[in-house]
């Protein structure tokens, strides 16, 4: 009591002092010591034993954009809107002018989603991997039709006519991911909400953890198949192949590394996004390698997984791995009620 005194005079409710608690590395095995069955009995004599400054109480408040997340929602459509129209006026200009199209689309989708990804439930205070992040986005534009382009000896020695432009840019993922970013708001501030009202209503930090294994679940599963609806979409209007694999796999790896971001757990998502974008460069650089004379073992690796699943399967077997990792870590540190405790408090 003495360690975490700060810890209750400051809360509202002994599931707050669970969830500092468990924070600390408090167990039910920990609990048993002092003669309770589990971490919420031993905040319950905590909260009951600890005075509190009852002049100035501080209340659970709810985050910031928790009554208006509609709003937050609308704000998360302007980096799709802005996509949209960037990949227009690419189609509908050219030379000097398309060029200039493209830069201003690209600095005003930047500022959009920086926008997106400071403010509202996707907001966080912990370091965000951008440079990785561009990387896997970049692939998604310009990765098949390089990797095409490398297996084919060059952009003008492909085996299929199929490639537009030197390497291939597919804009329909990108487009995809950029109108994702309002369900992923969305998702984000569901999780949050949801997560809050289980934390005042539970009965201990088992019971939490059984509510919310599954809406994470459900979330994630709703919003691979929004992303599926979007790549049909976007593929179908400007032309291109859609992608899913691809997209999908990209998209779930997103998602998870900014929700656990977002939860102060940024260790995991630096790692496995670091790890993703290094496989997708290796990729592409043994195959470049192995043109060179005696080093065509190199490519051979790349160039059987293409043989057999195409090109989409570099960026879908890392992407789906990465995702995967980064799924099993999430349903281990997103449904702890530490995870949803207020910012001040570590985890």
């Amino acid at each position: 009591m003495h360690r975490h005194r700060a810890l209750c005079e400051r809360a509202v409710d002994p599931l707050e002092i669970a969830a500092g608690l468990e924070a600390h590395g408090v167990t039910d095995r920990t609990a048993a010591r002092f003669r309770h069955r589990d971490v919420f009995s031993l905040a319950e004599e905590m909260y009951a034993r600890v005075p509190r400054d009852t002049d100035t109480p501080e209340p659970l408040a709810e985050a910031p954009d928790t009554p208006s997340g509609a709003r937050w929602i609308a704000l998360g459509l302007l980096p799709g809107v802005l996509c949209a129209a960037t990949v227009a006026a690419l189609r509908l200009t050219g030379g000097r002018a398309q060029v200039i199209a493209a830069a201003v689309g690209v600095l005003a989708v930047a500022v959009a989603l920086s926008v997106v990804l400071r403010r509202g439930p996707l907001r966080a205070e912990a370091h965000a991997p951008v440079g990785r992040t561009c990387w896997l986005l970049a692939y998604a534009v310009f990765g098949d039709g390089l990797l095409r382009a490398a297996l084919g000896g060059g952009p003008d020695g492909l085996p299929d006519g199929t490639v537009a432009g030197p390497w291939g840019i597919a804009t329909a993922p990108l487009l995809a991911l950029a109108l994702a970013c309002a369900p992923a708001v969305w998702i984000a501030h569901v999780l949050a909400t949801r997560a809050r009202h289980k934390l005042a209503t539970s009965r201990g930090l088992a019971d939490f953890t059984t509510a919310l294994r599954p809406l994470l679940l459900g979330l994630v599963a709703l919003f691979l198949v929004v992303l599926a609806a979007l790549l049909t979409l976007t593929g179908t209007v400007l032309g291109e192949p859609h992608g899913l694999p691809e997209g999908l796999t990209l998209g779930a790896l997103l998602l998870l590394a900014r929700l656990l971001t977002v939860h102060g757990f940024a260790h995991a998502p630096s790692l496995v996004l670091t790890a993703v974008a290094a496989a997708e460069a290796t990729a592409l650089a043994t195959l470049f390698a192995g043109r060179l004379p005696g080093w065509d073992v190199l490519a051979v690796p790349v160039e059987s997984l293409v043989e057999l699943w195409g090109p989409a399967a570099v960026p879908t077997s890392a992407c789906g791995l990465g995702a995967l990792v980064l799924l099993v870590h999430a349903t281990r540190r997103l449904t702890r009620a530490s995870a949803h405790a207020p910012a001040d408090r570590p985890r």
